[in-house]
């Protein structure tokens, strides 16, 4: 088991991801496979691990964004099905199908040069992403859909198998814009000449809120962590989501200020009576966010609000009452009845909850938990 040497680290239990997945299995129609999103290092929960529990529970494929990701996977010993989501080169297909890889297509000139350029007869699947209303990725017309079609007809080691698009607003209340954007699909899907084995169209809030609609496959993304996909959609979930990220912390200092004594950079706080305050080990550097000032964390079962400038490396906290150096600080999870969750995070923040994760950075140690036991230790400081 790897070794780290600083009192911040993440926790993963990877026993919420297996049971959001497999709770997701039992509430799809019968036969619709689930694809779980690992990108961006699984939303900063920790890729290999991920997307191992997920295929577990039942999840039958993977996706990530770039290829890198993918070869990442496969070099940690992840055998199953990937689809790249992203644009990726033409000159990376004879890659791509030496290690089975899926990639994603939307243009007939890239697809001409790739098809120029790979010389193999491995056969290398493509799905088609139609661009619905999203804007960004996709084909938008007929003729371009059919060249695309063809192109891969004519070359035997191309295989279409599959075709998608993504929701703009599949998690928002109103569904005006997600009915249009569906009902697109459906007449896009009759400019090929056949459909492709796979045809997929549901993220998490699609798939949560109107699993009729999903073909025989969904993308699981950020519910598959445990997270709603908006505020708003939160009480329309069909059953309750398990939350796997938690961030830790201990305290490396603890000193008594006076009246008029100041805090961090700026000098922004000043002390208005006798305070404790306590330093912790984590920063913006590891995506602890400067604007996390006048936020809380746990410490001792209760909330302690962060005073001044949070630092590169390092932050304060006013703590109840002197407490010993060592004791443990939650930033992200609970202690006792007090609960800090990744929307308060991002609420806070005034962003997302997708972006909490990813933003803790590569220095702060994974555990994954299993079982309630822990599995592993990463630490990716040095690993790249």
């Amino acid at each position: 088991m790897d070794e780290f040497h600083r009192d911040t680290w993440v926790e993963i239990d990877l026993d919420a991801i297996y049971d959001n997945v497999a709770n997701l299995r039992r509430f799809l129609p019968e036969g619709t496979q689930i694809m779980a999103v690992v990108k961006a290092n699984a939303y900063g929960h920790g890729d290999a691990q991920v997307a191992a529990t997920a295929l577990e529970a039942g999840a039958s494929r993977l996706a990530v964004a770039f290829l890198d990701e993918a070869l990442a996977l496969r070099k940690k010993g992840i055998d199953a099905p990937i689809l790249v989501l992203g644009a990726s080169r033409p000159e990376d297909v004879a890659l791509a199908a030496e290690h089975r890889i899926a990639l994603t297509v939307f243009r007939s000139d890239w697809l001409e040069k790739a098809s120029s350029l790979y010389n193999g007869s491995t056969p290398i699947h493509f799905h088609l992403k139609m661009d619905t209303g999203m804007g960004r990725l996709g084909v938008k017309d007929e003729e371009e859909t059919k060249r695309i079609a063809a192109l891969i007809d004519r070359h035997p080691p191309f295989v279409l198998e599959g075709v998608y698009t993504h929701f703009a607003t599949a998690d928002e209340v109103n569904t005006d814009y997600f009915s249009y954007q569906y009902a697109r699909f459906l007449h896009m899907l009759d400019w090929l000449p056949s459909r492709p084995s796979l045809v997929h169209c549901a993220n998490s809030a699609a798939a949560l809120r109107f699993s009729d609609r999903a073909f025989n496959m969904v993308r699981f993304g950020i519910s598959m962590y445990g997270l709603a996909p908006s505020p708003d959609i939160k009480p329309l979930l069909p059953y309750e989501l398990k939350e796997a990220f938690s961030l830790h912390s201990r305290l490396v200092h603890v000193k008594k200020l006076q009246p008029g004594e100041k805090v961090s950079y700026g000098a922004t706080y000043t002390a208005q009576t006798e305070e404790w305050i306590g330093t912790i080990p984590i920063g913006y550097a590891d995506g602890w966010l400067r604007r996390l000032q006048h936020f809380h964390v746990l410490v001792g079962g209760r909330r302690a609000p962060i005073v001044g400038r949070i630092c590169m490396d390092q932050c304060m906290i006013r703590l109840p009452e002197p407490l010993p150096v060592g004791t443990k600080v939650t930033l992200i999870g609970r202690q006792g009845d007090e609960v800090i969750s990744i929307d308060d995070v991002a609420r806070h923040l005034d962003t997302i909850n997708y972006e909490v994760p990813c933003t803790i950075g590569y220095r702060v140690p994974r555990i994954f938990f299993r079982n309630k036991r822990i599995m592993e230790v990463r630490n990716a400081v040095g690993r790249g």
